[in-house]
């Protein structure tokens, strides 16, 4: 297991932007890139590809199943292809193509998720996308990934265009805290050590884990609880060793994610635990059964729960 030291070097940019120009990069050296948009190009920090690659880059329009089925037949004729499109229509439009066209027909497209999560913020719930865990995760065949900083999102642009299996990204729009330096390891299915910590565990993914460690350090700081934060930056498949391992010794276990508590991260390990016997104080945090409110992604971070102080407040309540 992996222990990353415990400062952070700065603010980076957008996971998005790193996105863009790690595709750029790989597109330098690589004609069988191919990325398939749905009017995307604009939100997808794509224009600077589509600029220098103009030959290898398709739009469809608004319209998602089709983006997705053309993704699936390029695929299926040898090419790298990464379909990008904002994650609430990606998912939920384009799920019975997603099904049959890329992952029972073993098509291995790299489906981007942009604007995932609540980060389209006021524009609601039709905006949203809460629901892509639960639903993928019932898809056989498709890896689920959520960086958490750009080192992990680079990381995942260069090991998706290597694989040849359908996978899964989701990205928000905020610029992220480097949580890491580009030296550490990074492996689909495997979580990372952001902080370690003997009290407690608090397991986040994609932009709730920064909140989650400056929850920890405030634990320590104010109360001397040292709780480890790990980064499952893949929801599937999951990192069950891992999980295992922090399991034992019975400590109390916290996960916070971007996603309905139905169906997401929380659940997986929870299911996981529970099935094996493990019997540790459990708490999931994320978006609740009802309309969600509306506001910036900051906000519905706040009211939820899903911040510094809410995880803070969960975890005292948890270990009381």
């Amino acid at each position: 297991m992996e222990t990353v030291v415990d400062q952070l070097p700065g603010i980076g940019q957008a996971n998005l932007e790193v996105f863009s120009e790690t595709l750029q990069r790989l597109a330098e050296r690589d004609k069988d890139i191919i990325v398939v948009t749905s009017d995307s190009r604009g939100s997808g920090k794509l224009v600077p590809y589509a600029q220098r690659f103009p030959k290898q880059i398709i739009e469809i329009g608004i319209a998602e199943q089709n983006l997705v089925g053309v993704a699936a037949g390029i695929a299926s004729a040898g090419k790298k292809v990464f379909a990008v499109s904002p994650a609430c229509f990606l998912t939920a439009r384009s799920f019975e193509q997603i099904k049959n066209d890329v992952a029972y027909s073993d098509n291995p497209v790299n489906l981007i998720g942009i604007s995932a999560g609540v980060s389209y913020g006021a524009l609601g719930s039709t905006h949203h996308s809460l629901h892509d865990y639960a639903a993928l995760r019932a898809v056989n065949n498709m890896i689920i990934v959520a960086p958490a900083d750009n080192y992990e999102s680079e990381q995942a642009i260069v090991q998706a265009a290597a694989l040849n299996q359908p996978v899964y990204i989701r990205f928000g729009k905020k610029n992220m805290p480097h949580l890491t330096g580009a030296d550490k390891g990074f492996q689909f299915g495997k979580g990372r050590i952001i902080k370690p910590g003997a009290d407690l565990t608090l397991i986040g993914t994609g932009e709730t884990v920064y909140p989650a460690l400056q929850a920890a350090r405030k634990l320590q700081a104010e109360h001397g609880i040292v709780a480890a934060v790990i980064s499952m930056h893949t929801i599937k498949p999951l990192d069950y060793g891992l999980i295992a391992d922090l399991a034992k010794g019975g400590k109390p276990i916290i996960t916070v994610e971007e996603h309905s508590i139905f169906g997401g991260l929380g659940e997986a390990c929870a299911s996981f635990l529970m099935e094996n016997n493990y019997r540790n104080p459990f708490k999931i945090i994320g978006i609740p059964d009802e309309y969600t409110v509306t506001g910036s992604q900051n906000d519905i971070f706040n009211h939820y729960g899903i911040s510094e102080d809410g995880i803070l407040a969960a975890a005292m309540k948890l270990l009381s």
